[in-house]
């Protein structure tokens, strides 16, 4: 029998897809399955166009089965077949697809797209296979054709008898190496997995003898394995029935079938596109985090179909990082893929689902916020850190997509609010959005900082996230009114207007404020009589950029180049302590020394920074208690 050698521009391509274009070896078997089923389509298709053409979809199907003792894998189908001319330039041709072709010939816009359209999936074979036979007898023929290759060297053809219409796929499984064990993909559990993997929802049954065991005749406790028929695959994807036919349970068990995680989700989202680019999704928004979501680890994307077969797990292009959370499908039969499926060949349309689907998670999670305030409320203890990264990421460029998810605790409310609602109920006269930031709420409240602005009647915000500074110096602003700090140098209240500030002259007590940072040096970068103190008699404020909560987030950060906040020391004039400090000034230089120590050491206690020396601390203390 004549060897025929594949053209010298096929042979090429072989040698090149087998090392190169796939990434998986367990591909071969969605190609292959895919080929099978745009097999079944074309005779669909013959149906629509031939009166005396019956398609009964029951009498088709396609059936996978192992054989290990011989080492081969068959794939059987009941489609059209190919004649002795189309093996021949199907399978003689690499990337010459015969379904491209009968595509473009018939003009398919009735919603069954055929799969394969670049002619090298059913090569994918030669990933696993040492030998590949194809048996196929075509529609309306009363011959059969056998092709078989070993690869590069070429192919040949040979008349052989095959009793019904359709393709014979016979792999003759390679021998294990060192690196890879080949025996897998004669195993049942390995070809189930791949099947409903990447092919579970070809619209065809994809059938397999599968063994299960079973109680003896007669016996109570013996079993034996017997081998019974079974469909693997789905066939009907979830996001193709009818949105109203589902209920909240079909969804919850899709999500669960999926493996999306252990909890149940508080939201999906379906939807039915048909613009520019076609597509089905489902989207999830989880209740809980996964253990692994803040660690490298951790991949978010959506798995990504096309016409029903899975080309990607994980396409994280689909998702924008900060709503990483979102767990779903996306099936588009528009996508422009590459030869292998594996790669989208061109991003445009990509970018198109995307964006809309970034604004659909974007409303749907407003619409939970505005309507289900508890669980918006719990999504956002798992997921609104996640949001505030989104924030502060990209130099603040999706802060319109985001600023109203975002919650902080609330001093007036004492409980999370929403920026737009603090701003809603802002006095005429208050000209910021105020914040404390602090390890947790309890800590916030005793800040002495937080005195005049309480005093004022004005809300604060509690900032209690690492994150949460950051985030708002990337948006600056909200509706116009600008973010401030209680521990701002300059907090946005009038001197005039605080009580506490008017008993003495600042400018009476300028020389003990120098004195005092002269004995501190550079650890501050001035001591003031303070506007803001009334019951405590001494806190640090800031200047700069960076604030106080900044530099300790900072600093515990791995190669942390200790960075500094530019401290103000603020002493409350009106308070008993400052008598004792200035009396000190005044007639005890080493005891206004040891006070001014004393007193800086208590500020730091406050914010929560390291003192440099607990031990002169704790002696300071015993020598003012002698």
């Amino acid at each position: 029998m004549e060897k025929k050698q594949f053209k010298a521009e096929s042979k090429r391509l072989l040698e090149l897809m087998i090392n190169s274009i796939y990434t998986h070896r367990e591909i071969f078997l969605r190609e292959l399955i895919s080929n099978s089923s745009d097999a079944i389509d074309k005779i669909y298709y013959k149906a629509l166009t031939d009166d005396s053409l019956t398609f009964n979809k029951d009498d088709y199907y396609i059936k996978i089965a192992s054989d290990k003792e011989n080492r081969l894998l068959k794939i059987y189908d009941t489609g059209i077949g190919m004649t002795k001319e189309e093996l021949e330039n199907n399978l003689g041709v690499i990337a010459s697809s015969g379904s491209l072709k009968f595509k473009e010939e018939n003009e398919i816009k009735d919603g069954h797209d055929i799969i394969g359209q670049f002619g090298v999936g059913f090569y994918s074979a030669f990933l696993v296979a040492d030998t590949v036979t194809v048996i196929s007898k075509a529609f309306g023929s009363d011959k059969a054709y056998k092709w078989e290759s070993k690869g590069v060297d070429g192919y040949t053809i040979e008349e052989c008898e095959k009793n019904y219409v359709g393709t014979e796929i016979i792999l003759k499984i390679k021998e294990n190496t060192e690196d890879e064990n080949f025996d897998k993909y004669l195993e049942e559990y390995m070809l189930r997995s791949i099947i409903k993997k990447y092919s579970d929802f070809i619209r065809y049954p994809i059938k397999m003898d599968v063994t299960t065991k079973k109680l003896k005749e007669g016996s109570k406790e013996e079993y034996e394995d017997y081998i019974e028929e079974e469909t693997i695959n789905s066939m009907v994807p979830i996001w193709k029935k009818n949105k109203q036919e589902l209920t909240k349970e079909d969804y919850e068990n899709f999500y669960a079938e999926k493996h999306y995680g252990f909890d149940k989700p508080i939201k999906h989202i379906h939807l039915s596109v048909d613009g520019m680019i076609r597509y089905n999704a489902i989207l999830f928004i989880p209740e809980k985090t996964p253990f692994d979501f803040y660690t490298k680890e951790y991949e978010k994307g959506l798995e990504l179909y096309s016409s029903g077969v899975m080309i990607m797990e994980k396409c994280s292009d689909l998702l924008p990082d900060y709503f990483g959370f979102v767990k779903g499908i996306v099936d588009s039969e528009d996508l422009s893929l590459n030869i292998s499926r594996e790669i989208l060949q061109h991003d445009r349309q990509l970018k198109l689902i995307a964006k809309n689907i970034k604004n659909k998670i974007k409303n749907e999670l407003k619409n939970i916020l505005k309507n289900e305030r508890e669980k918006y409320e719990e999504f956002y203890k798992s997921f609104g850190r996640q949001l505030k990264y989104g924030v502060y990421s990209d130099f603040g460029s999706n802060k319109e997509v985001l600023q109203d998810l975002l919650m902080f605790y609330s001093s007036k409310e004492k409980k999370m609010v929403t920026l737009d609602e603090y701003v809603s109920r802002m006095p005429e006269d208050q000209k910021y959005i105020y914040y404390a930031a602090g390890e947790s709420i309890e800590r916030i409240e005793k800040l002495p900082q937080t005195e005049l602005v309480l005093d004022k009647g004005y809300e604060i915000l509690y900032f209690t996230d690492d994150i949460d500074e950051f985030a708002i110096r990337m948006l600056m602003n909200y509706k116009g009114k600008e973010f401030k700090s209680v521990s701002s140098g300059d907090i946005g209240i009038d001197i005039d207007e605080n009580e506490n500030s008017s008993s003495v002259d600042e400018q009476e007590n300028k020389e003990l404020f120098e004195y005092m940072k002269e004995t501190l040096s550079d650890k501050v970068k001035v001591v003031r009589a303070s506007k803001r103190l009334k019951n405590h008699p001494v806190c640090l404020s800031n200047e700069g950029d960076i604030t106080i909560e900044m530099e300790k987030i900072l600093n515990s950060m791995p190669n942390s180049q200790g960075i500094k906040a530019d401290k103000v020391l603020e002493i409350n004039i009106n308070h008993d302590v400052f008598k004792s400090l200035k009396n000190a000034y005044e007639n005890d230089k080493e005891k206004f020394k040891l006070y001014t120590d004393l007193l800086y050491n208590q500020a730091l206690l406050i914010e929560g920074l390291t003192i440099s020396d607990p031990v002169e601390f704790t002696n300071n203390i015993c020598k003012i208690m002698k």
